[in-house]
């Protein structure tokens, strides 16, 4: 009798040990699961270059989110993340966004962004807060979300972003985007 019981005892052991490396699994799985949709979320941003612009490494410098493939997907009453990696090559006092979007051949500025300073919305490449005025050679990351207005047209267009210096582009962007 106490054989049986000692069986029995080992194999509830057994079933419970079974048990934890399942769970361990499911739990590493679904962790796996979370850092690869993180990745996913927070990977670069297929832009283009402004026409007659040429900006290094500008794909792997600019991140809209949740933009998961082009066109980006802007729906109607959401906010939009961007993230932008820069690195001015002289001292700058301002920089302001110039956004628009080209909607049947006309560009037409982006409400609710264009013109906007960012020097309160600046941080080092350290993740350290920082503002205007910039340093020459200094890395720079902007970050910031902006409304998808109610009342923007549902239509697919591209939207030029520039970050300028008074009349200079400091970076400039295209990507193509879908108002849904």
């Amino acid at each position: 009798m106490q054989v049986i019981q000692v069986f029995k005892a080992s194999e509830r052991l057994h079933t419970r040990r079974s048990h934890l490396l399942i769970t361990a699994d499911v739990n590493m799985f679904t962790l796996s699961v979370v850092v690869f949709s993180f990745l996913a979320f927070t990977a670069a941003t297929n832009v283009q270059q402004c026409p007659g612009k040429s900006f290094e490494g500008l794909k792997d410098r600019v991140q809209l989110s949740p933009c998961k493939k082009l066109p980006c997907r802007l729906k109607k009453g959401t906010d939009q993340n961007i993230t932008i990696q820069f690195t001015p090559d002289k001292d700058i006092t301002e920089v302001k966004n110039q956004v628009s979007a080209d909607v049947a051949g006309i560009s037409l500025p982006f409400i609710g962004v264009d013109g906007l300073p960012i020097c309160q919305k600046l941080e080092t490449e350290n993740g350290e807060k920082a503002s205007c005025p910039l340093q020459a050679g200094t890395k720079y990351v902007y970050k910031d979300s902006f409304p998808i207005l109610e009342f923007y047209p549902k239509i697919e267009s591209t939207v030029q972003w520039a970050l300028k210096d008074g009349e200079n582009d400091i970076i400039c962007f295209k990507v193509p985007v879908k108002i849904v």
